[in-house]
């Protein structure tokens, strides 16, 4: 491959440690870079590569040498075509418009607007079929057949914000509220961390209790006591707040966007605003987290157009890990009687975000398996690549529903997903009659 014709290069650090710093030693030297989960040929499932512009690669090798990063090696982004997309169709119905998407996916072609909005509009079963058919094969060639399993812990479900949609919300009078110490909190991690998962999603309302200092005393003792990476999901802080975080050992955030229709947003959380939303979301990728963002599908109001931008924004934000589950309705809210979101349309999004945002960590989420007892497996089919267990002590798991009967996703429910779906269980995952294997 000439390297005129190379538009960016991956870079991988010897270690997880190496890569942020070298991460963050780019950026503030005005490189453009994005973290990015590196093709399974250069790395297992929950390797990350610094994706750089190949004018800035005789620069960024200089700058990572001189601090003293260690690499693994450099490697060219490879334009991702999926040969045989059309050929297979040639019988079949479909419209002119989907079929000109489609060669331009087959020829690993950026996406416009127009054509994202086109595929999720896709209503043929063969339309659809190509659909989920492009996006799995986007996955296995670039992610592999891996399914990554991470377990999270909803520690408090006390929030000071009044999402409407939400079942955790702090106007709930009838909710029985929790908050779990850190004692409790650290003996789930250790039971999740001797099933030898990787990675810990702490996960709780905006709960001020959790101050930062208390914060920090459990990240470094997740790391000390197990040095899982951790994921933190506990809504909008300051950035001096996420950088104290980050320095402390958390490694990836979650802080969903929910919908980029500033309309939608406004109207689903009354005391939030979405400039400030976006804020902290570029404040945690200037910081080095891997980013993790996500919308919700079924919203009031929400239409096709809004979804695609929804895409658009998961990419040009640069985020690694991408939540797409369909709205489902919590008893008690405002939105209590509005129908709950489309499965189609739900595996239709995460089709289209794996076309488009290729290399990113996609959940088969927890709402979608609430809302179809197979949908789950019908994520992992459609692109998705990870799971998220529900670790939560069972004597506080009925009062963390951010929607009605929700589906308390364990490792019997993931192993069924994983097989059904023919894909391969990770290498730490210890099983019911698996072999232990070492940590990657």
């Amino acid at each position: 491959m000439e390297k005129n014709k190379i538009k960016h290069y991956l870079i991988m650090a010897a270690s997880t440690n190496h890569m942020l710093r070298g991460d963050q030693l780019l950026k503030n030297e005005g490189l453009t870079t994005s973290l990015v989960p590196a093709p399974s040929e250069y790395g297992s499932v929950c390797a990350i590569a610094i994706k750089v512009k190949t004018i800035d690669l005789e620069k960024a090798e200089m700058i990572l040498k001189e601090s003293d990063i260690k690499l693994q090696g450099i490697y060219p982004e490879k334009i991702k075509k999926l040969s045989g997309l059309v050929e297979k169709l040639e019988q079949s119905i479909i419209s002119d418009d989907f079929l000109k998407v489609l060669k331009k996916i087959e020829e690993g072609e950026e996406l416009s607007f127009e054509d994202i909005v086109t595929l999720l509009k896709s209503e043929r079963r063969a339309e659809k079929d190509a659909l989920f058919s492009a996006a799995d094969r986007m996955r296995r060639e670039i992610i592999g057949d891996v399914v990554d399993v991470r377990g999270a812990i909803e520690f408090s479900n006390i929030c000071r914000k009044d999402c409407k949609y939400c079942g955790v919300r702090k106007s709930l009078k009838d909710l029985e509220r929790y908050r779990m110490n850190e004692d409790e909190i650290m003996e789930v991690v250790h039971q999740i961390h001797n099933i030898g998962l990787q990675t810990v999603i702490l996960q709780s309302g905006e709960d001020l209790w959790w101050t930062p200092e208390r914060i920090v005393s459990l990240i470094k003792r997740v790391k000390r006591e197990t040095g899982m990476r951790i994921t933190l999901s506990i809504g909008e802080r300051s950035k001096e707040e996420y950088a104290l975080y980050k320095k402390s050992g958390a490694d990836n955030f979650l802080l969903k966007i929910e919908s980029t229709n500033k309309e939608i947003f406004k109207f689903i959380h009354p005391d939030d605003d979405y400039e400030r939303r976006v804020k902290c979301s570029n404040d945690l990728r200037e910081l080095g987290y891997l980013n993790g963002s996500g919308n919700i599908i079924g919203l009031p109001g929400q239409t096709v157009e809004d979804i695609a931008k929804d895409i658009l924004f998961f990419k040009e934000m640069g985020i690694n890990m991408i939540g797409i589950g369909p709205f489902l309705p919590a008893k008690g809210t405002p939105f209590e009687k509005y129908p709950p979101g489309s499965v189609e349309m739900t595996l239709k999004a995460v089709a289209v975000t794996r076309i488009v945002c290729k290399r990113v960590f996609i959940p088969a989420t927890t709402a979608l398996a609430s809302i179809d007892k197979d949908g789950q497996t019908k994520a992992l089919k459609a692109g998705a690549n990870t799971i998220m267990l529900i670790n939560t002590p069972t004597k506080y798991r009925e009062n963390y529903q951010i929607y009605s009967e929700k589906n308390m996703v364990d490792l019997k429910s993931a192993d069924k997903a994983i097989k059904e779906a023919e894909r391969k269980f990770p290498p730490y995952l210890r099983l019911g009659g698996r072999k232990d294997a070492k940590h990657t």
